[in-house]
Parts: structure tokens; C-alpha cells; sequence
């Protein structure tokens, strides 16, 4: 678990620092994310770390989400979340259930450092920063994703594919492998 505890340590840490960016005033600002504005992005992102923290603590995530308060695209919401979510996966067991369903906390771990990555590079376009993900997360990440992202989970969590060249960067092709156009 060491490994996929740094690769969530670094997912964090990159979307923490996009997150420190955001002032008041961006918060209705449009993300790369349809139909989204910052304020939704953040309060989505909270929700999802909650569940991931929720699965490493209790061994289980409920379908239905719980009436939380999500601080309303409050940055400070994500920084204590994802603190606690690093405890959490600190002590998690090897399996969890997902809707009545099995899965390997490792595969878990994967899953919230992706949706937590590229959310972190959706705030960084809507703070105007465009901040790649660092290359080696990036390159990881992409490695990794077949693990977790079939057609199903695609559905349920990013958008189709968007050509992009070989030739370009890690950061590049892994967001537009979840549905981003990169530029």
C-alpha cells in the first residue's frame, strides 16, 4: 500500500495547491467539467472525498449520499477532508464494499487519486492557472486507470475520451483520457 499511498499523497498535494487558488470571486466561475461552475466542482470534489474517507474508515460507502455540509465550494472543506481521507487510508482494511459490492481498498485508493487529480486540474483552468499535473503522477495515473475506468465507471464518473496526440505531454493525455480538452 505504500506506493498507492504516496500516489494519493501526491494527487492531494497537487490539487491542494490549485485549491489555495481560489478566491471568493471565482467560485461562479465555469470549469472544464459541463454544466459545472466552481462552487458545484468543489462541493462535488468534498462530497466524493467524503465517500472515499467513508470507505476506509467504516469498510463500506453508502450509494446515497448523507446530507453533509460541503461548505459550499469552501477550499478549507477540501484541505480538512482530504487530511482526514490520508488517516483514513492509512489504517484502511484491504477490502471495502461499494454498494453491497467488494473492491480492494488499493483499487479504491486509485480511483479518488484520479478523480482528485484531474478535479484538482479542473480548478486550476477555472482559476486560470492551467497547472499541469506533474508528469510522474500524470504518467501514473494514465498506467494505473485501466485498472478502474471501464466503460461503467467512465459513465458514471467522466466524460468520453478526447483525441489527443501521442506526442503530448502526461498531464495532457490523462485529462483528455477523462474527457478534458487540454487547451
Amino acid at each position: 500500500m505504500a506506493g498507492l499511498t504516496g500516489l494519493l499523497e501526491r494527487a492531494i498535494r497537487y490539487a491542494l495547491e490549485n485549491v489555495e487558488a481560489v478566491a471568493p470571486g471565482h467560485l461562479s466561475r465555469r470549469t472544464p467539467c459541463a454544466d459545472w461552475d466552481l462552487r458545484a466542482l468543489l462541493v462535488h470534489v468534498n462530497d466524493s472525498v467524503g465517500a472515499l474517507q467513508q470507505g476506509f474508515e467504516a469498510g463500506c460507502v453508502d450509494l446515497v449520499a448523507a446530507e453533509e455540509d460541503y461548505g459550499d465550494g469552501d477550499p478549507a472543506i477540501f484541505r480538512a477532508r482530504t487530511r482526514r481521507l490520508l488517516h483514513a487510508w492509512a489504517a484502511a482494511e484491504r477490502r471495502i464494499f461499494v454498494g453491497g459490492h467488494p473492491m480492494a481498498a488499493e483499487l479504491m485508493a486509485i480511483t479518488g487519486a484520479i478523480e482528485i487529480a484531474v478535479h484538482g486540474w479542473d480548478v486550476s483552468v477555472a482559476c486560470g492557472r492551467h497547472r499541469p499535473i506533474p508528469a510522474l503522477l500524470a504518467v501514473d495515473m494514465l498506467r494505473l486507470s485501466p485498472l478502474v475506468i471501464d466503460d461503467v465507471m467512465r459513465d458514471l464518473l467522466f466524460a468520453a475520451p478526447v483525441a489527443m496526440s501521442p506526442l503530448a505531454g502526461p498531464s495532457d493525455r490523462l485529462v483528455a483520457f477523462l474527457g478534458r480538452c487540454p487547451r
